[in-house]
């Protein structure tokens, strides 16, 4: 697939059309720790409350489209030094290896953009195998398993997957 046609742009309110097309599919957010939003207020509240006012928050495009979303979200204190990595696509532009490239384009620039960043972590679902591969195509290494880390929906403690990249690493 050619990709001079994706890039990451911020967010605004007129993006609810492409927000709720994939925020609201539940097969997008199966691994996610957030329901799938069920109205077009609910998603305007998301991006206006937490997406905008974000350091990061990132839609992923495709030919303009918002098609998906991508962020890091800094630590502070002693933890400055690592940020975490999180991204959704799409369901129908699984597969096509437009997440792979979005977290590349990230990661290209994120240790340039905060140079306090030394290490980006990324928590994986252990059955999105989807996801972890995205990852390790990227050079994010597989550190191991977090048992019972988090619970996804508020119901299930799940066990996770956690990957790194160092600003030293290479970039796939």
């Amino acid at each position: 697939m050619e990709f001079s046609n994706i890039s990451l742009r911020p967010f605004d309110l007129s993006d609810i059309e492409d927000f709720m097309e994939w925020a609201s599919d539940e097969k997008v957010t199966k691994y996610c720790t957030w329901e799938p939003y069920t109205t077009k207020e609910e998603g305007i509240a998301y991006i206006k409350d937490k997406v905008i006012p974000h350091p990061w928050f990132k839609s992923i495009c495709l030919d303009n489209k918002k098609i998906g979303s991508i962020s890091v979200s800094s630590n502070s204190g002693n933890d400055r030094c690592r940020g975490e990595l999180g991204y959704v696509l799409g369901s129908k532009y699984w597969g096509r290896g437009i997440g792979t490239k979005a977290v590349r384009l990230v990661c290209e620039t994120i240790f340039k953009e905060w140079p306090h960043l030394e290490r980006l972590e990324a928590l994986v679902d252990v059955e999105n195998v989807r996801s972890q591969k995205v990852l390790e195509k990227v050079g994010f290494q597989r550190e191991g398993v977090l048992r019972k880390y988090c619970l996804v929906k508020g119901k299930q403690s799940r066990d996770m997957v956690i990957f790194s990249l160092l600003s030293t690493d290479p970039i796939s």
